[in-house]
């Protein structure tokens, strides 16, 4: 009868471990508004617009359970991490564009909301890849105020932008 008991236990734990319902959030901004004064600097840092841009982004995500907090290697993404990443009590991880959404990022982000930092042509191209369609184009050299939202439950996926003022 324990045996039958423990055997019971184990086979529904088991098969709710299988089944769990699991969704995963990603929020996918541009990085703000960029010192445009010297352009031949490929990695310029955030001019006074971009960093009060980037401390609003973190006012918007204050509500926001996050998990992790993703950003490209330049100053301008990490500099509009920064602010929502030190508000949650995490750090920015890096992530290499050129391998988007691969095996090793989907484990180590399902079942998780996590905002990630990029740029007019990889922000879009992330959302796409996530979505397994080409949904969206590249963003306007301007919009510093779109947020991507991906969400993953189960075998559906689902997306929107919203412009954040």
């Amino acid at each position: 009868m324990k045996k039958n008991f423990l055997l019971t236990v184990f086979v529904f734990a088991l098969f709710s471990a299988c089944t769990s319902d699991e969704t995963t959030t990603y929020y996918l901004i541009r990085h703000a508004e960029k010192d445009r004064t010297n352009n031949t600097n490929r990695n310029p840092s955030l001019n006074t617009n971009g960093l009060l841009r980037a401390k609003r982004w973190a006012k918007h995500f204050e509500k926001i359970k996050l998990d992790a907090v993703y950003s490209t290697d330049y100053k301008r993404t990490q500099q509009t991490a920064a602010p929502t990443a030190k508000s949650k009590g995490l750090r920015v991880q890096s992530y290499t564009p050129s391998k988007i959404y691969d095996s090793i990022f989907k484990k180590n982000t399902k079942g998780k909301t996590v905002l990630i930092v990029g740029h007019s042509n990889t922000t879009p191209l992330f959302a796409n890849t996530i979505l397994g369609q080409k949904k969206y184009e590249n963003m306007a050299d301007n919009d510093n105020a779109s947020v991507y939202i991906v969400t993953l439950f189960n075998d559906k996926k689902s997306s929107e932008i919203k412009k954040i003022p």
